[in-house]
């Protein structure tokens, strides 16, 4: 069986995605509470290491896969934009010194793979340099810029170990019914083998909505306020609410462009923040005046990024989590899908 780490856990995705593709998440490390005990309560096995920068690489269990989302404020297109030179964001080099330490200690055997996943801001941050930084910690040698000066949304690095390749992903394109619009970037890293463009550019499944508490995990309480679906009744169009599009329109009196505010098909859905909560409409095709504007709930937005129903709604002692932290937790999480499709390449890749 195939073995998983993951650094800069969070809830646990990553680890989801594993479990569900038959490799064993070992251990995890993290350092906020609430993510911390709403993983523990899902994989209580699972040792928890802590603080990343405490961790000596050589002494940890080895695994087969370590998979870590770094920080991604000082890269993030409406972050700071300090790049990796930031506090934050620079903790990417603990996960590389994390790999290079376990590999030493192993005789090169362990990990086999690295999956990273961040931002489709460090394409651009630092000038576009933080990314050849990125790829350069990888590949253990410098990595030219390519002669367009910009970095492509897919590409790879080959000639050397490990192989590497990286791919933007949207969620929103990775399950039915869409996801909410979460663009990110997964880096793939093989240590032993020349597998990353079969595992990351592969025609890819789409994975469908858990039902309410998942397969084997635990049912939601009941009660929520505002179901996703009305119980016996009308299935209402769920779009994103348009506020700047509604103001412009109301300052000027337009009426089409004021009702349009309320949402269309094709509206992209916006990317789930951690720092604040969209507001979406609400309503029926053959009644839009009678729809309703309102933030989602945890709920909801665990199911726009293809989270079992109740996944952070709590903790390992069973203490219920509240909806800041989880609203929190689950914008610096990872869309379940694409973490799975790449688990699944993985495990195919070795099988």
């Amino acid at each position: 069986m195939l073995t998983l780490g993951s650094l800069f856990d969070g809830i646990g995705v990553f680890p989801l995605a594993a479990k569900l593709n038959s490799i064993e998440p070992i251990w995890a490390s993290e350092i906020m509470k609430a993510p911390m005990s709403i993983t523990k309560r899902h994989f209580p096995g699972m040792a928890h290491l802590g603080d990343i920068t405490l961790l000596d690489g050589g002494k940890i269990p080895p695994v087969d896969i370590i998979t870590f989302g770094s920080p991604c404020q000082d890269l993030s297109q409406i972050g700071d934009r300090a790049g990796l030179a930031g506090k934050k964001s620079s903790l990417f080099f603990q996960a590389i010194r994390i790999i290079n330490e376990m590999r030493d200690a192993t005789g090169n055997l362990f990990p086999t793979f690295a999956v990273w996943e961040n931002v489709m801001g460090s394409l651009s941050s630092g000038n576009r340099l933080d990314f050849g930084a990125v790829l350069t910690a990888f590949a253990g040698r410098p990595v030219p810029m390519p002669v367009s000066g910009k970095w492509a949304n897919a590409g790879m690095v080959r000639g050397g170990r490990p192989d590497i390749a990286w791919r933007l992903m949207d969620a929103q394109y990775w399950a039915r019914p869409p996801l909410a619009r979460r663009k990110r970037i997964f880096l793939l890293a093989d240590f032993r083998g020349r597998r990353t463009a079969s595992i990351l550019f592969r025609p890819p499944g789409v994975l469908p909505f858990f039902g309410a508490g998942g397969p084997g995990w635990n049912p939601t309480a009941p009660g929520d306020r505002g179901p996703f679906l009305e119980t016996g009744g009308r299935v209402p169009i769920v779009y994103p609410f348009q506020m700047y599009r509604m103001r412009a329109a109301a300052v000027h009196q337009n009426h089409t462009q004021f009702t349009g505010s309320f949402g269309k098909r094709n509206d992209p859905f916006p990317t789930i923040l951690a720092s604040k909560n969209a507001p979406f409409s609400f309503w029926y095709e053959d009644n839009p005046a009678g729809g309703c504007v309102r933030y989602l709930t945890e709920r909801e937005t665990e199911r726009l990024m293809g989270l079992p129903d109740g996944w952070t709604e709590f903790g390992a002692a069973g203490e219920r989590i509240s909806p800041t932290q989880r609203y929190m937790a689950l914008g610096n999480s990872i869309a379940l899908p694409c973490a799975f499709y790449i688990m699944e390449g993985i495990r195919n890749s070795v099988s």
